[in-house]
């Protein structure tokens, strides 16, 4: 045990501060005592639909729906809109192979290149990734786009951390349809953009009729946003000067954090974006875990995001400034002594 304590970069949890105009938002509407829309209220759909122009890129007809915040979304769709089959990227969020396995239905770990990708009637990517950090080209995802009208499947991008580039721009798979929002769906989320994970507030964007059905469906399964947590979201997509900061912050922290871990023997991969670093000494991820353990350090080993990851770890941005800077000079100082 490190005589300081742990220091926790295992889980994805936001540290910092909801911002405070969130935070009057939602207590100036707590008196609701009717039942709010399953498809949100008219400013609320009016917000989400300005925030996928302004800041996604989006175009033609498509139509929007919050949700109960992105993990029930993405364990519930494949259920919902009845999937025969299921891919998700072969290093990803473990919640999309729940979510074929919820379904009933065959889930496939597959690359981005979807040449490789088997029949499905139902696919998702992922960009900037959980856990890699990586930002797919515009290239790769026009390619998915294509795959979805020659195939006639559903396409479904979790976008949930477009906002937190660092050394490269993350792009919507909204800008790259050409206003034909067919088949394709994008899902975003204000807990880690607006530090509001505790509100559960999410939402998905893209083809009209899908998403019709999905409101149709929810309406009667009771998965409503409080209309609370549907003020505050008005507020928070009404404002992009605080996820600034927080996009700062995190960088911030990564770039403490990288050379700490470079010292240490791990190398960085991918990482170019969202909250976390990917990184391998090239040893089974419980030898680096145990590294780190020592050390008072923990993070999350890689092959809980597939098998390709088994030689990698997952180290969080999601602790304060001090708790990083404490992680940095514990790795930099047990390489002092090493040498």
């Amino acid at each position: 045990m490190h005589p300081q304590g742990i220091i926790d970069l295992s889980v994805g949890t936001p540290v910092d501060a909801t911002p405070d105009f969130i935070q009057e938002a939602l207590k100036a509407s707590t008196n609701a005592p009717g039942y709010p829309l399953t498809a949100g209220s008219a400013d609320l759909r009016q917000a989400i639909r300005t925030w996928a122009q302004s800041r996604l890129g989006a175009t033609g007809d498509f139509d929007v729906l919050p949700v109960l915040g992105s993990k029930e979304l993405v364990a519930w769709l494949p259920t919902l809109l009845e999937a025969q089959s299921v891919l998700y990227p072969d290093i990803a969020y473990p919640t999309y192979s729940v979510g074929a396995i919820l379904a009933g239905v065959v889930g496939t770990p597959v690359s981005i290149s979807p040449q490789l990708w088997p029949q499905a009637d139902f696919a998702w990517v992922n960009s900037p990734s959980n856990p890699t950090g990586r930002v797919h080209s515009e290239k790769e995802l026009s390619d998915v786009v294509a795959w979805s009208r020659s195939n006639h499947s559903l396409v479904v991008s979790d976008e949930c951390y477009l906002e937190f580039g660092h050394t490269a721009l993350p792009t919507s798979i909204l800008s790259l349809t050409d206003g034909d929002n067919t088949n394709i769906l994008a899902v975003h989320s204000l807990s880690k953009r607006s530090n509001m994970a505790g509100y559960r507030a999410a939402f998905v964007i893209g083809d009209s009729k899908i998403i019709a059905r999905l409101r149709e469906v929810r309406k009667h399964a009771g998965m409503i946003v409080p209309m609370p947590i549907q003020m505050a979201m008005i507020a928070a997509l009404g404002d992009d000067h605080h996820v600034a900061i927080q996009r700062s912050r995190y960088n911030a922290r990564r770039e403490k954090l990288i050379p700490a871990l470079e010292r240490f023997g791990f190398t960085v991969e991918e990482s170019r974006a969202g909250l976390y670093i990917w990184c391998t000494r090239n040893e089974p991820d419980w030898d680096s875990i145990a590294a780190l353990a020592d050390l008072g350090i923990l993070a999350t080993p890689g092959h809980f995001y597939g098998e390709k990851g088994a030689r990698h770890i997952r180290v969080a941005l999601t602790a304060t400034d001090d708790q990083i800077a404490a992680a940095s000079k514990r790795l930099l100082d047990h390489q002092k002594i090493s040498l």
